[in-house]
């Protein structure tokens, strides 16, 4: 097959265009074309009055190579890569131990998966509860208050991505088309057929459920083992001078599991984990991250001025923004995990913390927009140890939790008395959809010092590119604190086990090594790549 990309048709073609178009630019009679296939379909909004669909296709011809030889200087025209994914191992019919696998966020999923799919029987452990019932204990929190600090947003099976806009896709560069593999399985686990093409794919809360319980399915059905509400209290090393070796994981409950390799996809939020690892002699450092507020506004005005006349239209679906500001005082603001049609809901996983995220269900039809606004800090921000970053946020979580009364409510402000510095006593025109509540009143003890500056200098420098961005009703909730991970449990760039600790394979989000759902999962499927090559070579 050839591909055929920058294939454009206006939004609203007939259904027939496309076919041809893909005639028309490729020169040839129907009868020389025997199918085509989608590969890609995005958007160019830049000319609101005007929205135009791009194409990438896969064709198949009757004589590729004809075609491909009058085409040679066509940039837009070449073989279709060839993006199957292939084992690199297969395990043998005996195996000395089993591989574990902490966590089952898409990291530690998709490194199940691929172990299970080579044969590899990985004992796969989550701290929290089942998909299911972790459902029941978040939303006890968004109805009733009650935070279950083993079930929650951040812990159980899907991990924090299940509590989200469910995105797919990243900028991470995936050379061996890792990503194909993450959205085919996605399918498998009745994910609907449009992520495999749609340029900006997302699934949404209530469909990751159901996904999430289809892929444990297909991992048990080859050999893998679950265990829930299986927390792993510490990691056997044995030390030799300055180089360790895993030789166990010890759970909450006493039991010991012996193994020596053991993939660590904990998740961003596992801070007692962190501290039992830098306990144990593991090489961690700080790493940036950031921190700020979610800002919510009428879905309806981001669809307008994102598409104009166009607002509204089924392909194009609710209108998401990116933005970013660097600020006098050398701060950068920037829009983080962006929710159309989405809801800000509670994420602590910790008593006496109020943390916030944003969630969109596939249909993205709530009536706000919602978006983390948020500034970037160094661990200079925060000196000390390697794990003083989870210092640091537990601080502005706890006056949050403060500032909310001390009752799970998020405190809350206009952005109008924001940027005013007055604080908010009545909600105008937007009602912010955090539950438990909102406190209304004054965010300026919420965050630093700077990054109160550099939030109230960027609002009005994005509303100069979404007009209505700083309208003075929108509602900021605080505090956005888990964007990433604050800390990078180090490895190997080629065997991906840790810097000083053999069979230690730190994954994910959680060490640092991805964010977002589909580089975790693509991190996940290198890693047990990794694990799969290692225990060959020990067996």
């Amino acid at each position: 097959m050839l591909r055929l990309n920058e294939v454009q048709l206006p939004l609203d073609h007939p259904e027939d265009a496309l076919h041809a178009a893909i005639l028309g630019r490729l020169g040839i009679a129907a009868e020389e074309m025997l199918g085509y296939t989608i590969f890609r379909r995005s958007y160019d909004a830049r000319k609101k009055s005007a929205v135009i669909l791009t194409y990438s296709v896969d064709v198949e011809l009757k004589d590729e190579d004809a075609v491909l030889k009058r085409l040679a200087r066509d940039r837009t025209v070449a073989p279709t890569p060839d993006t199957n994914y292939r084992f690199v191992a297969q395990a043998p019919s005996q195996l000395k131990s089993r591989p574990v696998v902490i966590g089952t966020g898409p990291c530690g999923l998709f490194a199940g998966l691929i172990l299970a799919q080579m044969g590899f029987n990985p004992i796969i452990l989550e701290r929290g509860k089942a998909v299911r019932e972790r459902t029941k204990d978040t939303w006890g929190l968004w109805r009733k208050r009650e935070l279950q600090p083993e079930s929650n947003v951040q812990f159980g099976e899907g991990g924090a991505g299940t509590f989200s806009d469910g995105k797919l896709w990243t900028q991470i560069k995936d050379p061996k088309h890792y990503g194909r593999k993450v959205l085919t399985e996605f399918v498998k686990a009745d994910a609907p057929d449009e992520i495999m093409y749609v340029s900006k794919p997302h699934i949404g809360t209530f469909r990751l459920v159901k996904m999430v319980e289809q892929m444990r399915a297909s991992i048990e059905a080859l050999g893998g083992e679950f265990r829930f509400q299986q927390k792993v209290e510490d990691i056997d090393i044995e030390w030799k001078n300055d180089s360790g070796q895993v030789r166990a994981v010890v759970l909450a409950g006493g039991e010991t599991i012996v193994t020596d390799h053991v993939v660590l996809a904990i998740g961003h939020s596992a801070r007692d984990t962190f501290q039992m690892l830098y306990d144990r002699g593991v090489y961690i450092e700080a790493k940036p991250f950031s921190l700020g507020f979610r800002i919510e506004h009428p879905q309806s005005l981001i669809d307008k001025c994102r598409f104009g006349p166009s607002a509204g239209h089924p392909i194009l679906g609710a209108a998401d923004y990116k933005l970013v500001h660097h600020c006098e005082n050398g701060r950068a603001v920037y829009s983080f995990c962006m929710c159309p049609g989405g809801t800000v809901v509670a994420a602590t996983s910790e008593p006496g913390r109020v943390v916030t995220n944003g969630m969109s269900q596939y249909s993205r039809n709530e009536r706000n927009a919602n978006s983390g606004i948020v500034v970037g800090i160094t661990p200079a921000d925060y000196p000390g140890h390697p794990l003083a970053g989870i210092d640091f946020q537990r601080q502005w979580e706890s006056r949050a939790f403060e500032l909310g009364g001390g009752t799970y409510d998020a405190p809350g402000q206009l952005v109008g008395d924001f940027i005013a510095g007055r604080p908010s006593t009545a909600l105008g025109s937007v009602t912010p959809s955090y539950k438990p509540g909102v406190l209304l009143g004054d965010l300026s003890t919420a965050l630093p010092d700077y990054a109160i500056a550099a939030i109230r200098e960027a609002l009005p420098a994005f509303d100069k590119q979404i007009r209505g961005f700083a309208m003075a009703d929108a509602v900021l909730t605080g505090v956005e604190t888990r964007t990433s991970s604050p800390v990078r449990i180090k490895r190997h760039d080629d065997s991906l086990q840790s810097l000083n600790t053999t069979g230690l394979f730190p994954a994910g989000e959680g060490a640092g090594y991805a964010g977002g759902i589909m580089s975790a999962a693509i991190d996940g499927i290198r890693v047990a790549e990794a694990v799969a090559l290692s225990m060959l070579a020990k067996n």
